[in-house]
């Protein structure tokens, strides 16, 4: 009987724990900051506490992704739920250009006629959501470089933070001054802040799902070194994309010499592939498959454009 075998992957722990200590406390300052947008009628807070909303969103979805990414491949989805974090990360960003947008066309109107806004509470609630930020920004620093997911939740916890503390410092200057465009010109800088780290989220997210090389691997460089070794003699129709964080994965047809398959040689040529693209890189790619052919097998190959 023929056995089909799906391998794990090393699939991730998906830093659950992480993610729940984080978005509890977010969902906890959330409900303190919509209490003070209300009471104060800031732009700054009110801009705030949607920003903050959509990180508690975005943290509920970074962790749905993760447990997704804790379930084992199928027949029917051979990498399991891998690219749930990617999915997840693109989400996010999405989000968070919508909310980049609407703080500065909001803020813009609000720039001629500054509603009046009182700058002592406004200053605690902005504390309570400054604190709060910290809080969240501890939980997820530690890892928040392992994979997309956890990368956008800290992104959102992070750029939040800095609302948290323009919002501080215009309460500040409204009670020190009572100028209140303090609080228009927090809320457009809370926008600045948001749009460029979603567009960028957005460029890396959109990149993996159009299976596009994983940062740092060269496949020239791949190809030239795969022909240095002993018996190979082309490579072409390589491709390389990245499944998920930490699983890049590289497809290629390698010609070698006929007496390769009558001597023995293929099976030690296709052992070297894989060592070399698992090994020789500073990406390490340990998923790899390789088509070794004889140089008359490209007659009944598709032309190719990689």
């Amino acid at each position: 009987m023929c056995r089909v075998d799906f391998h794990d992957h090393h699939l991730p722990d998906g830093h659950r724990g992480r993610l729940t200590a984080a978005f509890t406390i977010t969902a906890a300052v959330l409900l303190a900051q919509i209490v003070g947008a209300v009471l104060t009628g800031s732009l700054a807070l009110l801009v705030d506490t949607v920003h903050l909303l959509t990180d508690a969103a975005g943290l509920a979805m970074a962790l749905f992704a993760a447990h997704l990414a804790q379930r084992p491949p199928s027949a029917r989805r051979t990498w399991g739920y891998r690219r749930a974090e990617v999915i997840a990360a693109l989400a996010q960003a999405g989000v968070l250009l919508v909310v980049g947008v609407y703080v500065l066309v909001e803020g813009i109107a609000r720039l001629a006629s500054p509603p009046d806004v009182p700058g002592p509470e406004l200053v605690v609630f902005g504390v309570i959501g400054l604190a709060g930020n910290i809080a969240a920004m501890a939980v997820l620093a530690g890892r928040r470089s392992a994979n997309l997911n956890l990368r956008a939740a800290f992104l959102e916890v992070a750029n939040d933070a800095l609302g948290s503390l323009a919002v501080v410092v215009a309460a500040v200057v409204i009670t020190l001054t009572g100028w209140q465009r303090a609080d228009v010109l927090a809320g457009l800088l809370i926008g600045a802040l948001i749009l460029p780290r979603a567009l960028r989220l957005l460029r890396e997210t959109v990149s993996v799902l159009l299976e596009s090389s994983p940062p740092g691997l060269d496949l020239d460089e791949v190809r030239a070194h795969l022909l240095k070794l002993d018996h190979v003699e082309d490579v072409h129709d390589m491709h390389a994309s990245l499944i998920a964080t930490g699983l890049p994965v590289i497809s290629a047809h390698v010609v070698v010499g006929t007496d390769c398959f009558t001597d023995g040689h293929a099976a030690r040529i296709l052992d070297q592939l894989q060592e070399c693209v698992a090994e020789h890189f500073d990406i390490a790619v340990e998923h790899s498959t390789f088509q070794v052919e004889p140089r008359t097998h490209s007659a009944h190959e598709h032309p190719q454009h990689a």
